[in-house]
Formats: C-alpha cells, sequence, structure tokens
C-alpha cells in the first residue's frame, strides 16, 4: 500500500503531538507534502524547532497551524485538536538516562498519553488515534527473545521484565501504552493503532536533533567506540519508514499493535555499512569487545551499563516478526543501511564529529 490507496479528507485536518520531535517532523513533513492540514502541537511555537517546521513547510501542498500543548496540561491538547478526525500521538519523554525516572520518564509518558486521549474523549469528530510506544513495550532486554514462542516477539506479547530501577525508559513505554489500551477499551468511538518501532535510524529533516538515535551514531564517528562495539544487536528501521506507518494507519483500516523492524544488525553491522565511505576518515570499530570485559568496566565507563543490563542485553539474539507491519499496514521497507549511511553523512556536514578523523 502506498499514500495514494489511503482515503484521505483533505478538508479535514489531522492533529500531531510533539510536532518538533526527530520522528514527527517526518510524520509532519509526509502529511503536508498529501496536501493536508496539520494542526501541531509544540511546546513553545515561538522556539527556534518551531521556526524550522515553518520553513520546511514553505511551499508544501499542506497547511501547517502551530498550537502551544505540553503534556502535563490536562486541557492544552482540545484546541489543536477541534475540527481533526485523526490524532498522531508521538509526544513522548525519550532519555535513557535520567535523575529520577519516576518523575521524568514514567509520569509524563502516562499522564501525557492520558491527557491526549482524554482530550479524543471530549471531542465527538475523533474517529482514529494513532499512538507512538516502541518494541520496548514488547522486550525489556534482548535475553526476554528467548522466552518468546519460537524466540521471535510478536504483538501479542508485553514487556514484563522492565521496571523503575531497570531500563525506566522501556517500563514507561510500556505503562503509557497499557494506559491508552484501557482508555481505548472504556469506550467505542473511536479507534487505536499503536507503532511499536525497534530502533529508529536514518536523517533528519533538518538539523540532526539531539536524540537517542543520534547519540548512537555519534559514538562511531567521534572516536568513543574506536576500541571495539558491544555484542549487541537489535531491530532497527528506517525513520521514514515509521514516519509512514503512523499515516497508514491513521488513514487506512488496521487497529491494533504492529511491530516495526527492517532487519536485525549488531553494532558491528552498523560500522561494517558505514565503512566503504567513511572508514579512510573515521575511527571505524573493528571488533566486538569480549561480554566478560564489558560486565567488569561497563558500569564504572557508564552508568547504563550495570552488570544486569551487560548480562541480559550482549551476546543475544534478537528477533521479531514484522507481518502485521507489512500485512496490515501494507507498509514496504526500504532497506535501513541507506539511511544509516545518510544519517552519518548528515551529522558530518553539521560537524558534530569534530577532529575524531584518523
Amino acid at each position: 500500500m502506498n499514500y495514494q490507496d489511503l482515503d484521505m479528507d483533505r478538508n479535514v485536518p489531522v492533529m500531531l503531538t510533539g510536532a518538533t520531535g526527530y520522528l514527527a517532523s517526518w510524520i509532519l513533513h509526509d502529511l503536508l507534502e498529501l496536501g493536508l492540514t496539520v494542526h501541531a502541537t509544540v511546546r513553545d511555537p515561538d522556539s527556534a524547532k518551531a521556526a524550522a517546521l515553518r520553513d520546511m513547510a514553505t511551499g508544501k501542498p499542506g497547511e501547517l497551524r502551530l498550537f502551544a500543548a505540553d503534556l502535563a496540561d490536562a486541557e492544552s491538547f482540545d484546541a489543536p485538536m477541534q475540527g481533526c478526525a485523526v490524532v498522531i500521538h508521538t509526544a513522548s519523554p525519550y532519555r535513557l538516562t535520567v535523575d529520577d525516572p519516576e518523575s521524568d520518564l514514567i509520569r509524563p509518558a502516562i499522564e501525557g498519553t492520558r491527557h491526549v486521549l482524554a482530550a479524543a474523549n471530549r471531542n465527538a469528530d475523533i474517529r482514529k488515534i494513532v499512538l507512538t510506544s516502541s518494541c520496548a513495550a514488547i522486550f525489556g532486554d534482548v535475553a526476554d527473545c528467548a522466552q518468546a514462542p519460537g524466540g521471535i516477539l510478536t504483538e501479542e506479547i508485553w514487556n514484563n521484565s522492565s521496571g523503575i530501577t531497570h531500563n525506566p525508559y522501556a517500563y514507561s513505554k510500556t505503562l503509557a501504552e497499557k494506559a491508552a489500551w484501557d482508555m481505548h477499551d472504556a469506550q467505542d468511538r473511536w479507534s487505536l493503532a499503536v507503532i511499536n518501532p525497534a530502533v529508529i535510524l536514518g536523517p533528519a529533516v533538518g538539523t540532526p536533533p539531539k536524540a537517542e538515535s543520534f547519540d548512537i551514531i555519534r559514538g562511531f564517528g567521534n572516536g568513543t567506540l574506536r576500541t571495539g562495539v558491544p555484542q549487541f544487536e537489535v531491530g532497527m528501521v528506517d525513520v521514514r519508514d515509521v514516519a509512514m506507518a503512523h499515516i497508514l494507519a491513521g488513514f487506512g483500516p488496521a487497529t491494533g499493535r504492529h511491530i516495526l523492524s527492517e532487519k536485525t544488525l549488531s553494532f558491528l553491522d552498523i560500522a561494517e555499512t558505514l565503512r566503504p565511505r567513511f572508514g579512510k576518515d573515521f575511527p571505524l570499530p573493528r571488533r566486538e569487545l569480549p561480554k566478560w570485559l564489558l560486565w567488569l568496566v561497563g558500569p564504572l565507563v557508564d552508568k547504563r551499563f550495570t552488570r544486569r543490563f551487560v548480562a541480559r542485553n550482549l551476546g543475544h539474539r534478537w528477533q521479531a516478526d514484522n507481518r502485521k507491519s507489512r500485512e496490515g499496514l501494507g507498509l514496504t521497507y526500504r532497506g535501513v543501511e541507506p539511511g544509516i549511511v545518510e544519517m552519518f553523512a548528515q551529522m558530518v556536514k553539521a560537524g558534530q564529529f569534530g577532529k575524531a578523523g584518523n
């Protein structure tokens, strides 16, 4: 399926939350290219990020209307939702390292989801909600895959290994998605489609943002990983495919959860993907570090590398079934590797690697 197959009423606006985000910017880009009017929420419409969205929208067939909204403000989503039939809710904290997981991650994720969906309950025009969740709501550690039937993750599985002290980000995504399903099940007017992407990579719409996805790639170019990478693998998907999935879900018949993963790659696979174009100029890693070494010294180098994290995530096989995204949404995946190269090139152009070259 492609966008031309969708039934879109271009006279009805679409609401998009968290519009300045890495993924949301691509969703906005595509909605505007399709000629739709987008009610996009941002925390500060006068910010530089909001100005960049206005610049991006210039000359597009669609129309951008910015609204100030905050996940903590229960009524701030009422105004941007007026006149809309479809809501795409992407706004949620995405930080892997925080001082207070409860207040910085978990509470904002749950309350923000509840506030957006409560606004939908107050708006009789809403017919479809698309929620950005994560594969982190399906698995917490790569070792969890071994407990899945056949070792393959599916949409029927929920993350039950994360908590406030271990993988709090994954815990926040799990609780926020469960809150959405509880609110969906308590009414019968709007349907819910959930997008559960694996690790999202690929270029940004504009300047590379301060996002976890770019932090992953940054280590390959700035010398942090020159001596080697962890024995870590996970599903990966191009950001433009994830954006398309949200729009296919919003305007198509699909409901329920949808795993998005184009393929499983290791960190060493990322290095090998980058090497043909960038290997002469950047200190790309050539080997995987022994798990026992990271178990010993990891916690001293990076507080995220707890011994529990190392034991349950390094050296394990990650597999997931993406059939529902292909058959239910009609998504045709592009290869993730070209997007990784584009992403790295974008960061090089922006000077984000300093003088890390060889």
